[in-house]
């Protein structure tokens, strides 16, 4: 039997007819297609519901919010909304998988416990809720399987107990009014078990999911936990705000803070090891109107450093690049907003050309992978150790290669132009958003164009876009006016057959993208090599259009054109592709 199938034994055939018009009305479903079900019905005595999921003719998320529709119950994705431990710790698991209901969310002040559940008017089980708990039960409409999967694995890592306990030490239920924390009573509350039980928990989650970031934000009657996860923050925990406090001590005293602090932002640092793998955390503090934000970046100090293939870089873009750094002298930026990925690729391209026979040595600003055989040097505005002067100290210490984090200001960028000059490799990154656009960018930082035609040799611009999950992906057929779209766009790139029907992917979510539908990310690239041609245009000055032009009458491949490339290959979405890249 099909997974989706079975879950609405208890739909009647009046209810599935209302559900299937409610599905015809908002465009879910064709007129055809619901005769088709009525007639399975009939034939077969298979419900029109399941006969429809099974034939793929309409999704199980738009049966359930239609029939959410129908009784006027809200609908939740329980891979969009956060889990409050106190939420679970109403409700035991025996008694949640008995019922298909899953607690989620608790309001105290209205006494009111969230409960996302497969079948939201069972009114005999919303009754039991009601006299177990003792409070008010607010159901909501979910997907039966996701509500059962989603069961096993929020009980399995729930806080509850440890939240309850944390709650008792920081002094009970949630103040209504403000009161005064003393210090002393806040270092005992951070050294009790419930509080390092409770951080411990949100960072193993964070390597689990592959979590580049995680947000702890106090808001005004709660706090939230987000992870940034393939670029995207996903909300994924909500804890009373009595116990935050208490929670930001602890961060501050692992990151070595000081937590007496509250009035200014801070920066600090810690490792964290699980059994299989292990972290560097850097942490920001940032004082709000509810109180202290942190965030923590999460750098793996193991793993290896993805090769330029791995990253996306491929044909004419790959060659051109490749070509580029092998040349003794000269200039490569990398260009992209930030959280682009343009570290990533100058480590990428560093690691090809780490040999013993060339002194590398990198200015950055944090050192974000560590890398056998090459000097990293991190800058400490501070101590007077910036890009520029920085930069000024590496030509004396004889290197072949040179990479400047970024270049931020006239000063660093007319060193780099001279250390090209004068023999030396330099990789750097700008924050433009095309590959053409890095050009008018330097000159606007007083850089010579006469300079700049002779140390330039490739710029580089680049995205990132998330992968459609390969357990969950199927096709479909787009409409017409994105296929016009593509076509436009990629011109003689475009190689599907005429005679067949284009197709494209997606994800439709599974348990092993957490519902996205997405996991893990590919880079969408532009490559311009400096060619004398563009040198010219460099020369007169010509605007980011013209030199783009140019490049593409010289056969460069756009960065939309790669991200359309890939999304024809079925490696992404054109949405994605659209998100990062669309100008």
């Amino acid at each position: 039997m099909n997974p989706a199938q079975g879950n609405f034994k208890g739909v009647g055939e009046v209810e599935a007819s209302n559900i299937l018009g409610i599905l015809v009305k908002d465009g879910k479903l064709t007129s055809e297609n619901y005769e088709k079900a009525r007639m399975a019905y009939v034939n077969s005595g298979a419900t029109m519901t399941d006969w429809l999921v099974s034939q793929q003719l309409v999704s199980l998320e738009d049966i359930m919010k239609a029939r959410a529709k129908y009784y006027n119950v809200p609908f939740v994705h329980l891979s969009e909304v956060a889990i409050s431990p106190m939420a679970l710790g109403f409700i035991d698991k025996d008694i949640a998988e008995r019922l298909n209901a899953l607690p989620f969310d608790y309001n105290q002040s209205l006494g009111q416990l969230s409960v996302a559940m497969g079948n939201p008017v069972d009114l005999s089980a919303l009754e039991f809720l009601e006299k177990k708990t003792g409070v008010k039960i607010k159901p909501y409409a979910a997907i039966p399987d996701e509500v059962q999967t989603n069961i096993d694995i929020r009980y399995e890592q729930s806080l509850s107990t440890e939240v309850t306990a944390a709650l008792k030490e920081a002094g009970g239920t949630v103040p209504t009014e403000v009161k005064t924390i003393n210090i002393r009573r806040v270092n005992e509350v951070i050294k009790e078990a419930p509080i390092a039980k409770i951080v411990t928990t949100i960072l193993e989650f964070a390597m689990k999911s592959r979590a580049s970031d995680v947000h702890i934000e106090p808001l005004e009657e709660r706090t939230r936990v987000r992870y940034r996860i393939d670029g995207i923050l996903h909300e994924k925990l909500v804890l009373p705000k009595k116990i935050h406090d208490a929670l930001i001590s602890r961060i501050k005293i692992l990151s070595d803070i000081k937590i007496d602090e509250k009035r200014i932002p801070q920066d600090g640092r810690f490792n964290f090891q699980t059994e299989d793998d292990e972290v560097d955390l850097r942490v920001s503090t940032l004082p709000t109107v509810h109180g202290e934000k942190i965030v923590m970046r999460l750098l793996k100090k193991s793993g290896s450093v993805p090769t330029m293939q791995q990253l996306g870089l491929r044909g004419k873009a790959l060659a051109n690049l490749e070509e580029a750094i092998l040349r003794p002298h000269g200039i490569i930026l990398v260009t992209g907003p930030t959280g682009s990925g343009k570290t990533t690729t100058l480590y990428s391209v560093l690691s090809k050309i780490n040999t013993i026979k060339v002194n590398i040595m990198t200015l950055e600003d944090p050192v974000e992978y560590q890398m056998a055989g090459v000097n990293q040097v991190q800058i400490n505005p501070q101590a007077g150790l910036t890009f520029a002067s920085g930069l000024r100290s590496f030509l004396r210490q004889d290197p072949n290669i040179i990479m400047v984090g970024e270049v931020r200001d006239e000063e660093t960028a007319e060193l780099a132009i001279q250390a090209s000059l004068t023999g030396h490799l330099v990789f750097s990154t700008l924050h433009t958003n095309s590959a053409s656009g890095a050009l008018p960018r330097l000159l606007d930082m007083k850089a010579e164009p006469y300079l700049l035609a002779s140390s330039i040799t490739a710029i580089v611009a680049q995205r990132v876009a998330r992968n459609i999950c390969t357990v969950c992906k199927k096709e479909y057929v787009p409409a017409p006016e994105v296929i016009t779209d593509m076509k436009s766009v990629l011109g003689k790139l475009w190689a599907i057959d005429p005679a067949k029907k284009p197709v494209l992917y997606r994800g439709t979510g599974c348990d092993q993208c957490a519902n996205t539908g997405f996991k893990g990310r590919i880079g969408i690239f532009e490559v311009l090599p400096v060619s004398e041609r563009i040198g010219r245009l460099i020369l007169e000055r010509a605007s980011a259009g013209d030199i783009e032009r140019a490049a593409v009458e010289d056969g460069m491949i756009t960065m939309k054109q790669d991200g359309y490339l890939k999304v024809v290959e079925g490696i992404t979405s054109i949405d994605e592709v659209l998100r990062v890249a669309q100008e």
